[in-house]
């Protein structure tokens, strides 16, 4: 099925409403899912809004939760998602770094009580597209084990960047899963019955496995291996100690209606790029992506994102036939 992404959030908001969510959230959250659809990150896009709307009905997820904000100063606040979904709490964030910013060139939101926040470089995206330099760090449920060991304690904690440029030039956006693919994909993988590739993860004794249900009954591993699995862990200090959220291994699952609240944390830090370079940002970071591009076979972080972008635009969103009947079911 291919719609428009008006179509497919009209659509995706109504499956959320029918299951108990508040209009104002589902349209919040309908437009992430859509979003990361309309980019091809598909294991982000709609095909949680079952795992989602399930969540809501079992009140794993408040559909209703308002965001509580706590301003800690000038330059930082504190955002109490209230159980809710994570993407209502993001609005706010970036509305919150982008005024502190034009008063303080370095501003930090925490985000406690939250729930899966989607495509990570989509936040610091819409900062970057606001003239501010993002980043932002987020942890989930347990999935990768310390380095040496068998028992999952952190999730594949994203990190992301995103960088403003000048012009009609997008910003730059940096986004990562620390484990070597995305949780994601290989739950989407298990869902169709499909292997995943060697090295991406561990079964249940820690052997390598191409079996995507084993993988998600197992471990992921992190990229970089010792090194990675070291970044993990300081993602999940920031995500969750710096926010007083739950870690990874106090956290229910993301793809099931199965126990309380996840309850993790995201931290946001937005940087006003020209007070911090006295005035050069622009031009130094036009010159050293020049630079990049100057070499033959080099491209920048996203141009693959961007083009399924500008294709969605022009042709449609394509969506899975099953996926689109199962929410026109879901609204009957």
């Amino acid at each position: 099925m291919i719609g428009t992404a008006a179509e497919l959030e009209q659509l995706a908001t109504k499956v959320l409403v029918k299951a108990g969510t508040s209009e104002p959230v589902a349209n919040s959250v309908a437009k992430a899912l859509v979003r990361a659809n309309r980019d091809g990150l598909n294991s982000h896009g709609l095909a949680r809004l079952a795992a989602y709307s399930a969540q809501v009905r079992a009140g794993k997820v408040d559909g209703s939760a308002t965001p509580a904000v706590e301003h800690l100063g000038s330059s930082a606040a504190r955002i109490d998602a209230n159980d809710g979904f994570a993407y209502p709490a993001f609005d706010i964030a970036i509305e919150t770094i982008v005024a502190m910013t034009k008063q303080s060139p370095v501003a930090g939101i925490a985000i406690t009580n939250s729930h899966h926040f989607g495509v990570a470089g989509h936040h610091v995206e819409r900062l970057a597209e606001r003239g501010v330099v993002g980043l932002v760090f987020g942890n989930s449920p347990a999935g990768i084990a310390p380095w040496g060991g068998s028992r999952p304690l952190f999730g594949t904690n994203p990190i992301a960047f995103g960088f403003p440029r000048g012009g009609e030039h997008p910003p730059v956006v940096v986004d990562l899963s620390l484990s070597k693919q995305a949780r994601g994909k290989i739950k989407l993988a298990a869902d169709e019955g499909r292997a995943i590739p060697e090295g991406w993860a561990l079964d249940a004794e820690g052997n390598p496995t191409t079996d995507a249900a084993a993988a998600m009954a197992g471990s992921m591993l992190p990229m970089g291996d010792a090194k990675g699995a070291a970044l993990v862990l300081a993602v999940e200090i920031m995500a969750a100690a710096m926010t007083g959220a739950h870690f990874g291994y106090e956290a229910s699952s993301f793809f099931d209606d199965k126990g309380g609240p996840p309850r993790v944390g995201q931290f946001l830090v937005g940087f006003g790029p020209g007070p911090l370079s006295g005035g050069s940002y622009e031009q130094r970071i036009e010159l050293l992506l020049a630079a990049v591009l100057d070499q033959p076979g080099t491209r920048l972080p996203g141009e693959r994102r961007l083009s399924n972008r500008k294709r969605s635009d022009s042709e449609g969103i394509e969506i899975a036939d099953d996926l689109y009947d199962w929410m026109q079911s879901a609204i009957s």
